[in-house]
Parts: structure tokens; C-alpha cells; sequence
């Protein structure tokens, strides 16, 4: 990949001060505020450490939850754990651009580390807007002031065009860091180097986020086939003409996914076999797991793919070259429908092809199983690495781009 945008190796960053925005957004245990899982701190350390190193002074950027959530919360926990993992300092300020924050930015020295406050209780930081627009917040319009470069390695966050993400781009040079230039590097290698077979394997509970990623490697010929699991494989089943239950169409129609039923409907006319949906489901009845013919599904909540289909599915998966995974095939959550979520990933982690595992709730249960090592790239972003695979420009890294023009 032809990188297109400043990294943190075209900048000398020695006694500057470098705004840095992570993506360390981490369960948070609503009530005691203590953070259940640090892997995104400790992903984004590389690039703190390195900054630090460099002698750069370095202010951090980043977001907890969102309003109404109830992990909605402070950054105190993230400053106290992400200095734990660096076995560095990282100061803290309860405020983005108060006039204590900022004297608390001009107060920095070479090498140290702060943490300004979440970045979403700033109210325009929920809004989507274009970089020039941003760059007129009240956010960027008093920070940018007081920094010399801005480095941007919130992957996770990258489809986002929000005031932290783009904004600072469009006056202060600016670069990518060291976790989304790999993402991006990795991702955009393996999209442009597939061998084949490839298989895409898409579940979860984003239909519009599947069907898009469907349309665009089928009609790009990047994929050979796509293994449907989740609400995308009950979507699909439903497509084909298959009889899913009221309950489970009921349900589709409640999230709002009522349409995607037509345009699965209109990839498996353009696409034939290549959209493949499971042969039999997991529903429960009577509070127990029980396997059944897609031909025979009752009128009962699916909640995995059933064993034959992961048989046939995980066959796929040995026999291809590359694979890219997301979502869980089911409601992994809960042990009694673990199983397709769970023998799919050990069928990736022993294959011996390129193995991509896209973020968000797969990328969790893969390191649950404590495969991570075992996939060729587990991404950060979930939402952004599916922009990516469906085609979608990402507006951070686009802004990245611009800047550099």
C-alpha cells in the first residue's frame, strides 16, 4: 500500500507538542468506574511511548461511551491504567479547554504525558460535520493554539467525522499514528493482494453494514464466498424464500432491517450460491439449545447456526486462502450458543490462510479464546474496518490525506 498520508516518522516532534487522539473507549463497570478490559490502552501505548520517547510533549485525546450510556463516564480510571502500562506518568485534567486544561498543556515538559478530559462531553463533538466545519469548534479553535502537530490513531473511530477526529487537520499539520497506520497498511494490503478462495464470513447484529460489504467484494470479485451467521444469515435465509418464524421476522422488522430482506434478496439473484446462508439453526426451546432443519424452523428466537452448518462453514474457512471475519454467528454471550461463534474462530485460528478478524464482538471472543496470536490481523475498529471492506472512504483517514496536501 502507497501510503497517502503524513506518518510520525515525517515530523520532528523533539520539544513539540503533539495532540494525540486514541480510541481507549473500554468497558467501564458502571458502578465502581473501574475498567474491565484495557486492550485498547494498551494498543495505543506504542504510539504514546514512542511520542514520549521522542521527546515530545504529549497531549492525549479521547472518548468514553456516550451521553445516556451508563459507562458514560471520566477519564481518571483511563490516565491511572494507561500509566500503569507505559510505567509513565500520565497526568489528567478534568476538562478539554477550560483555562486549567490549557495551562495545564503550556505547563508540559519534553516527555511528559496528559490526559484531557472525554471528548464527548463536549456537546459538538456529536456532530457530524465536514473538517472545515470543525475546525470552527470550540474544541479545535482553542486547543490548536497551543500544539504544534496532531497525530490521529484512533482507527476505531476513523469512519467518524467528528470534531476531535477531523477537525484539527485543517490548520495544524498532521500525521497518523502508529496503530492506524497499520491498520490501514494491513487492511488495504489484504484487500489488494487476496488470494483465492476467499471467503467472507459476516454475522452480527449490522445487517447494512454486511449487505454493503457483501455488495462490494462480490461485484469487485474480491470474494468467492460469503458464509452468512446472525441476524445477516436470518436476513439472507428470509431472502431465499426460507420460512425463519413470525418471531424472528417480527424481530428483524423491529430494528428496522425490514429492507435489507430485499436487497440480500437481489445479491442472491446477481450472485447465485456465492451468498450462502446456514442449513440448519439453534433455537431455544424450553430453555435448551436445540438444532433444527432450516426447512423445519419453528416459531422460535434463532440464536447460533447449528452444528451442520458449522461443519459445512468451517470446511470453507480450511479450505481458503483468505478469509475476513465480522460479527458472531449468534449470541455467543450466552454458553448455550457459543458453539458457532466459538468453532468458527478455532477453524480460522488453524487455518493456513490469511486470517482478518474485523473488530467489535468477534474480535472480543477471539481473544476470550485467547486465539488472537493464532489470526494473521485482529483489527481495532470494528465499525471502520467494515467502512473499509464495503469500499466506504473513512473520513479521519481522508482528512489525514487532505492534510497532507
Amino acid at each position: 500500500m502507497m501510503v497517502d498520508f503524513n506518518t510520525i516518522d515525517d515530523f520532528d516532534i523533539e520539544d513539540k507538542t503533539v495532540l494525540v487522539r486514541i480510541d481507549i473507549n473500554s468497558p467501564v463497570d458502571p458502578s465502581s468506574g473501574i475498567i474491565l478490559d484495557d486492550t485498547r490502552l494498551k494498543l495505543h501505548a506504542q504510539t504514546v511511548k514512542e511520542l514520549s520517547n521522542k521527546g515530545a510533549k504529549v497531549v492525549l485525546l479521547a472518548h468514553q461511551s456516550r451521553p445516556g450510556k451508563k459507562d458514560f463516564t471520566t477519564l481518571s480510571q483511563h490516565a491511572q491504567a494507561l500509566s500503569d502500562i507505559l510505567n509513565l506518568r500520565v497526568k489528567y485534567t478534568d476538562s478539554l479547554f477550560s483555562n486549567a486544561a490549557k495551562e495545564a498543556i503550556k505547563s508540559l515538559k519534553p516527555h511528559e504525558i496528559l490526559l484531557l478530559e472525554n471528548a464527548r462531553f463536549f456537546s459538538e463533538e456529536s456532530l457530524s460535520r465536514t473538517p472545515e466545519e470543525q475546525s470552527k469548534t470550540l474544541l479545535v479553535r482553542h486547543l490548536s493554539p497551543l500544539i504544534d502537530y496532531f497525530v490521529n490513531d484512533a482507527f476505531a473511530a476513523a469512519h467518524r467525522s467528528q470534531a476531535s477526529l477531523v477537525g484539527f487537520t485543517v490548520d495544524t499539520p498532521s500525521a497518523a499514528g502508529r496503530v492506524m497506520e497499520k491498520e490501514l497498511t494491513v487492511i488495504q494490503d489484504a484487500l489488494d493482494n487476496v488470494e483465492h478462495p476467499c471467503v467472507f464470513l459476516l454475522g452480527g447484529m449490522k445487517p447494512e453494514d454486511s449487505i454493503d460489504v457483501m455488495e462490494n467484494v462480490l461485484s469487485n470479485g474480491t470474494a468467492d464466498s460469503i458464509l452468512t451467521t446472525g441476524i445477516v444469515g436470518n436476513i439472507v435465509l428470509w431472502a431465499a424464500g426460507v420460512d425463519i418464524g413470525q418471531v424472528n421476522k417480527d424481530f428483524i422488522a423491529s430494528r428496522g432491517y425490514r429492507d435489507m430482506v430485499e436487497k440480500a434478496k437481489e445479491l442472491i439473484d446477481r450472485f447465485g450460491d456465492k451468498v450462502k446462508y446456514p442449513i440448519d439453526v439453534a433455537c431455544d426451546i424450553d430453555g435448551q439449545r436445540v438444532d433444527i432443519d432450516f426447512k423445519e424452523i419453528p416459531n422460535k428466537s434463532i440464536f447460533d447456526i447449528g452444528v451442520k452448518t458449522i461443519s459445512y462453514y468451517a470446511k470453507e474457512i480450511r479450505d481458503a486462502k483468505y478469509i475476513f471475519a465480522n460479527g458472531p454467528a449468534g449470541v455467543f454471550e450466552d454458553p448455550k450458543f457459543s458453539m458457532g461463534t466459538e468453532d468458527l474462530i478455532n477453524a480460522m485460528a488453524t487455518s493456513k490462510g490469511f486470517t482478518l478478524i474485523g473488530g467489535g464482538h468477534i474480535a472480543a471472543a477471539t481473544a476470550g479464546l485467547g486465539l488472537e496470536e493464532h489470526m494473521s490481523h485482529l483489527s481495532s475498529g470494528g465499525g471502520a474496518c467494515i467502512s473499509m471492506l464495503a469500499g466506504k472512504k473513512l473520513a479521519a483517514v481522508e482528512a489525514l490525506k487532505n492534510s497532507k496536501k
